[in-house]
């Protein structure tokens, strides 16, 4: 019964290590192939918020646990302050989902797709 329990424990870190491992890696150029960009920034009540929608260029697949980078960048375009923020919902195939986050202050501002997960094709969105 032991030996059992054991197996099953096994099989069980083993399941959840491959779901995580399903998540690729992707250079930046395929993910400007997948996904586009648009944001803009506004003065919040105390620092900057960048806002805007990521669209899902992939048809037929949606994106989910979508999570994106914001690069500060000074007048040079060096990188002095780098947070992220999570796109709310999916992001259905063919259309967009909206994020929102404050920032540091900063000269101007550069948003990625950091990480992300392929949903069923075919599958709801939110």
């Amino acid at each position: 019964m032991r030996g059992v329990r054991l197996a099953l424990m096994l099989a069980a870190v083993v399941a959840i290590a491959a779901g995580s491992a399903a998540a690729a890696n992707y250079a930046q150029e395929t993910l400007d192939r997948y996904f586009r960009l648009e944001y803009e920034v506004a003065q919040g009540s105390t620092r900057p918020v960048v806002s805007g929608y990521v669209y899902n260029l992939n048809p037929g697949t949606p994106a989910e646990r979508m999570r994106l980078s914001i690069e500060a960048l000074d007048g040079s375009g060096n990188v002095v302050a780098t947070s992220s923020t999570w796109v709310l919902g999916n992001v259905p195939p063919g259309n967009r989902a909206y994020f929102s986050a404050p920032v540091a202050p900063a000269a101007s501002y550069r948003v990625q797709v950091q990480s992300f997960d392929w949903g069923s094709r075919g599958g709801s969105s939110n």
